[in-house]
């Protein structure tokens, strides 16, 4: 872990306006920034950064928060990931608490596997672009293959030499654990004791994880021989874990989130054409069926997802069966068919990016409706093809979690083939029930999305499941941005004391056994009551847990609870104290509720006789809260 004192210096040296100028082009606009949204697509500028604050936000998506929250959500980084951005960008080092012997033994070797890794990467690509075999052998491959220098730079492709083990020398030279070398798979050993480097005389394809980190290599060979596969591509290893990685998604994470789509292609150089012909957000599975770790990495970022096919009958088959996980996991899966000969890697080469987009667009297709077709085609007339498909179909139909959009398929599907709903609902019921049985598992009501960080939502969308949720905030508000201010109490026998707002807050909530309903609220006012370093407002801006960062940008951008300048207007104590009594109130309001619906199912003397005395106390706190106002309040019982 970073060490606290770190962290506090991370944060206080990262400027919003730095740290959002380095992705945004910004223009000055009074006391703030403006420019172009990154987090979705627009022309007009609704993206405001606030160097006073500290804040950016988006009037367009409602995206906002602290420098660290832009870094977590642009770069998709954990908080760590994006403290340790940050702390490269300010050239800060960064301070680890101690870790135990073998935590410290463990972070080593895999720093050292990723180091190995990254040596090998700038290697093959010196050896394509500084030497003679690599130019005439490597480079001139891409080129024929129609690749620009810019793209084969963007994805860092390379050359490994002839020569058998001419990384293994290099590296060692280099200081590197010869270990690594054989563990990641860059090299191996032979029966009679020789070592060999495993990719050598191929042009090299780096895979990189997530966080942009060199997890793996393909190795495509040029020269035809009878006894080697064209490709050949890392073992698993500590590091690579081949089921829970996808080639391109680390260069096109950022385009997935705003476009919110990811197209799916097979392989390595069907992603690097569409980027060259400008579509960036696209993976590719690397001929492999798709796994759960996979589908999972790709909703991180989207639930919509778009399988690019060419004209192979037989590998659409085969791909078709692996794409139910996706059905699965809560997705929209649509499907386009390439023209016939046409894989995305060709289809690619001569379009410009308008005209690819133009045909995706017209040629996608829903993919139970592409499945069915499909599978129609090949049934025919055949009665047992027939019910085989619309078995299969159905079994598509069932995995989907979403109650609604099964039954919109199921119409779909009866009508398609001119049988009952009922009988079609049946066996989708019975397939869902048998495949939910079979996972040991209950139906789900829905399932979770996976984005790291969703848009700043509307906080008073939360008034129906916490019953004071408006008068709550105000509370947090205040707490945030005036806790260590002082306010002048009156007391009942006219002296005056004076308290920070943030204990006079906690001891009015002690007083009636209170505390606050929203979870988020209540884990910030347990770490204000456990006592913050530095500014309350920038620790949960920066707050490790999203949920805080989230609700509290919300609450900073919020300026409702009190006027701007309270020294002009009737003071800050006036305003503390009219927000806690509203909130007693409140509460009061919903214990009066209670007992009323207690009483009415049980009609008792003694409910009604607590219900009354509820009611004098609510009346009381009534009869302060219009003295401090000047004004009467209304029940709202």
């Amino acid at each position: 872990m970073i060490e606290q004192a770190c962290v506090e210096k991370i944060l206080q040296a990262a400027k919003i306006e730095e740290v959002v100028g380095d992705f945004v082009s910004l223009r000055k606009r009074g006391a703030n920034y403006i420019g172009l949204c990154p987090f979705h697509n627009e022309r007009t500028p609704s993206f405001t950064v606030s160097p006073a604050k500290n804040i950016f936000k988006c009037f367009g998506c409602g995206e906002g928060g602290s420098p660290v929250h832009f870094i977590m959500k642009h770069e998709q980084l954990d908080y760590p990931g994006a403290l340790r951005y940050l702390a490269a960008k300010y050239h800060i080092e960064i301070e680890e608490t101690q870790l135990g012997e073998e935590e410290s033994r463990q972070r080593s070797e895999r720093e050292g596997r990723f180091a190995v890794n990254e040596f090998a990467c700038k290697y093959f690509e010196h050896c394509l672009w500084e030497t003679e075999e690599g130019k005439a052998v490597g480079l001139s491959y891409f080129y024929e293959r129609g690749f620009s220098d810019a793209i084969i730079k963007k994805f860092h492709l390379g050359y490994s030499p002839e020569k058998k083990d001419a990384l293994f020398t290099e590296a060692v030279k280099a200081g590197h654990n010869k270990q690594y070398l054989f563990d990641n798979g860059l090299c191996f050993e032979t029966e009679e004791g020789k070592v060999l480097d495993r990719f050598r005389g191929r042009v090299i394809f780096p895979v990189f994880g997530i966080s942009g980190k060199v997890v793996a290599f393909g190795g495509r060979v040029l020269k035809k021989t009878e006894h080697t596969g064209k490709y050949v591509n890392s073992p698993e290893s500590e590091i690579y874990h081949k089921s829970n990685e996808l080639y391109g998604l680390y260069p096109a994470k950022q385009s997935i989130t705003k476009n919110d789509c990811c197209y799916l292609v097979e392989g390595y150089t069907d992603v690097m054409s569409m980027h060259q012909s400008g579509i960036e957000n696209v993976v590719a599975s690397s001929g492999t069926s798709l796994t759960q770790g996979q589908i999972s990495l790709i909703h991180r970022f989207t639930p919509n997802i778009t399988v690019l096919y060419d004209g192979d009958a037989a590998g659409i088959k085969a791909s078709v069966r692996g794409i139910d996980l996706l059905l699965e996991e809560g997705m929209n899966v649509k499907v386009v068919l390439l023209p016939e000969g046409e894989d995305p890697d060709s289809f690619a080469k001569g379009r410009d990016s308008s005209e690819f987009i133009a045909y995706l667009q017209q040629h996608a297709t829903d993919f139970i409706h592409f499945k069915t077709r499909l599978l129609l085609d090949d049934a025919g007339d055949d009665p047992v093809k027939r019910a085989a498909l619309m078995n299969d179909i159905a079994g598509s139909i069932s995995v989907i979690p979403d109650a609604m959009l099964r039954s919109v398929y199921i119409k779909d599907f009866s009508r398609m083939f001119d049988i009952s709903e009922q009988v079609t609902a049946r066996e989708v019921s019975k397939k869902r029930s048998r495949k939910l049985s079979d996972a040991g598992k209950s139906v789900p009501v829905s399932r979770p999305s996976y984005r790291p960080v969703q848009p700043v939502v509307d906080m008073e969308g939360k008034s129906e499941s916490v019953f004071a949720f408006k008068e709550e905030r105000n509370l947090m508000i205040f707490l945030l941005l005036k806790g260590k201010e002082t306010m002048d109490i009156v007391l009942p026998d006219g002296q005056t004391l004076c308290l920070p707002v943030e204990e006079y807050i906690e001891r009015s909530m002690q007083d009636d056994g209170m505390e606050f309903e929203d979870p988020v609220h209540r884990r910030i006012f347990a770490e204000l009551k456990a006592g913050v370093r530095g500014d309350a407002q920038s620790y949960f801006l920066n707050h490790p847990d999203a949920e805080v960062q989230k609700a509290v940008f919300s609450m900073v951008d919020d300026n409702t609870a009190y006027p701007e300048n309270l020294e002009t207007d009737k003071g800050l104590s006036y305003y503390v104290q009219r927000a806690v009594l509203e909130y007693k109130s409140r509460m009061l309001d919903r214990k009066a509720r209670d007992l009323q619906q207690r009483i009415k199912a049980a009609g008792n003397a003694e409910g009604i006789a607590v219900l009354l005395e509820e009611q004098k106390q609510l009346l009381e706190l009534r009869r302060r809260l219009a003295k401090v106002l000047g004004g009467r309040i209304v029940s709202r019982v």
